[in-house]
């Protein structure tokens, strides 16, 4: 009796002992986490698909139907001159085929990627106005402005600075669509949808 006592409280005391030394190295290594765990937040990749999304949330709050107040079109709100440039005539149409919608903006992102190629090269990197200038906030700006206030932007070093009709900014497109990976965005000047 006293030796199943014994061996019983021995077990009790290992498995203790166990718990314990467990118990101590979890609490005493700090764990580390991205912080959209915290939140319960998806992650995404800061990738061209992340771009686009961040983009189209933006734009429209990613929905293809729509039109806002000034007859701008779709999930990346395009406007009519821009969809005449990319060889869409029928906005109808273009607001029912998501599928066209997204091959819209691709072509419009090598256009202008290739329209803003040199000043691509010379300003990524650089900080103006107090944001670090990069490739996607580049290709957001452009999207928002048209590329020739992009590259009035650049290189009047922030001087000029183009707003929408809502007040949206070059400049805080430029930060908010900054850091994303868009190099599998090739320039060429004659892309379609």
């Amino acid at each position: 009796m006293v030796i199943k006592k014994f061996l019983y409280l021995s077990g009790a005391v290992i498995i203790l002992v166990s718990s314990t030394s467990l118990t101590s190295l979890e609490i005493d290594k700090p764990v580390s986490h991205p912080k959209y765990l915290d939140y319960n937040i998806p992650y995404l990749q800061k990738n061209f698909v992340a771009f686009k999304q961040a983009l189209a949330f933006k734009e429209s709050q990613g929905k293809y139907s729509i039109v806002n107040t000034h007859g701008y079109l779709g999930k990346y709100q395009f406007g009519k001159t821009t969809l005449h440039r990319l060889d869409i005539r029928n906005t109808k149409d273009f607001l029912k085929n998501p599928e066209l919608q997204e091959q819209a903006f691709i072509a419009l992102c090598k256009v202008n990627k290739w329209i803003l190629r040199k000043d691509i090269e010379r300003s990524v990197g650089k900080v103006i106005s107090g944001i670090t200038i990069t490739e996607s906030g580049i290709l957001a700006a452009a999207h928002l402005s048209g590329a020739g206030n992009v590259k009035k932007f650049l290189r009047s070093n922030g001087e000029e600075c183009f707003s929408d009709a809502y007040g949206t900014t070059i400049k805080s497109y430029l930060k908010k669509f900054a850091g994303y990976d868009v190099s599998n965005i090739e320039a060429d000047k004659n892309a379609k949808a």
